[in-house]
C-alpha cells in the first residue's frame, strides 16, 4: 500500500539549517495499522506531511499503491493535529463533513445519509447544525475524524488524532478505528505520543530517534484482531510490548537488548511511559 524510501527533510539554510528527518525507510501493507512514536520534536508530523504529498521531502520518495507521491493522492485522507485550523468555520458540522463528498459529485440525499452515519460513529449525531466555534476542542477533532472517515479512504493518515479528547472518548475512538479497519479494510498510518495507544491499535510500531530522526526499531504487535480496552491491556504480551516501546524511546539502540534485565529492574514502565 505504501513504500517510503530514504525520506529526509531539512528546514532553512546556512546557520539556521535544521534537519528534522534523517534517512527513513519503511513500508505499510494493505489493511495494516502502523503507529509511529518518537521523542517530542523528532519530526513525526513532518514525516507524515513529507510522505503524504503535503510537503516535498528534501530527499527520498514515497509510493502509494506503486505510484510515486507528488501530491496528495485521491484515495488518501489526512487528520491533522491542528484540528481547529482544518475545519471551515463558516460551515456547519454537516457542511464540514460533507465537503469531500460534494467535491466528488455525490448527490445531496446521499451526502446526508453518509454524513449522518459518520457523525453517529464519532458520537456527534446531535451536533450536525452547529458550527465548529460552538464546539469544544475534542468535539472539533471528532468532526475532523468523521470528515476523514466519510470517504472510506484506502489510506488514512492521522497526526495525534485523539490527543484533544478525554480518556473515555479516546478509548471509544480507538475502538472505532479498529472497527473501521475491520469493516472497510482501511490502511492506517498514525502518529501518537501515547505508548499504550501505539501498542493497542497497531500491527506494528515504528520507533523514531531524536532529530534528525531515523527508525530505531520496528516492533510487531501480535495481540490478535479482536482487542478490548481492559482485557487486552492486562495481558502479558501488551505489558511486555509497552515496556519495550518505553525503553526504546528512552534509551534508543544503546543497550536495549543487552541490558533488558537491568532496565526492567532499574526503570519501572510507569516511570518512562507517557
Amino acid at each position: 500500500m505504501l513504500d517510503v524510501t530514504g525520506i529526509s527533510h531539512t528546514y532553512g539554510s546556512g546557520a539556521k539549517t535544521h534537519t528534522a528527518l534523517g534517512d527513513i525507510t519503511f513500508s505499510v501493507e494493505k489493511g495494516e495499522i502502523v503507529c509511529i512514536v518518537g521523542p517530542s520534536g523528532c519530526g513525526k508530523s513532518t514525516l507524515l506531511r513529507a510522505i503524504s504529498g503535503l510537503l516535498p521531502p528534501t530527499a527520498g520518495e514515497s509510493r502509494f499503491m506503486g505510484e510515486r507521491i507528488t501530491e496528495v493522492p485521491h484515495d488518501l485522507a489526512f487528520v491533522f493535529q491542528e484540528y481547529s485550523k482544518s475545519l471551515f468555520p463558516w460551515l456547519t458540522v454537516r457542511g464540514n463533513v460533507a465537503f469531500p463528498l460534494k467535491a466528488r459529485g455525490m448527490s445531496r440525499r446521499q451526502r446526508h445519509e453518509v454524513v449522518d452515519e459518520a457523525l453517529g460513529w464519532v458520537g456527534l449525531a446531535d451536533a450536525v447544525e452547529k458550527y465548529p466555534w460552538q464546539l469544544s476542542g475534542g468535539m472539533q477533532q471528532r468532526v475532523a475524524i468523521a470528515r476523514a472517515l466519510v470517504c472510506q479512504p484506502a489510506l488514512l493518515m492521522m497526526d495525534e488524532p485523539f490527543a484533544s479528547v478525554d480518556a473515555q472518548t479516546r478509548a471509544e475512538l480507538e475502538d472505532l478505528l479498529l472497527r473501521v479497519r475491520r469493516e472497510y479494510d482501511t490502511t492506517v498510518l498514525l502518529v501518537t505520543h501515547d505508548i499504550d495507544e501505539s501498542v493497542y491499535l497497531s500491527d506494528r510500531v515504528l520507533v523514531l530517534s531524536k532529530a534528525p530522526s531515523t527508525v530505531v526499531s520496528t516492533l510487531t504487535v501480535s495481540l490478535g484482531a479482536e482487542r478490548d480496552q481492559i482485557t487486552t491491556k492486562e495481558t502479558d504480551d501488551f505489558v511486555h510490548l509497552r515496556g519495550e516501546v518505553a525503553r526504546l524511546l528512552r534509551y534508543g539502540t544503546a543497550g536495549v537488548h543487552d541490558e533488558v534485565h537491568e532496565v526492567k529492574q532499574a526503570v519501572p514502565v510507569e516511570a518512562v511511559a507517557e
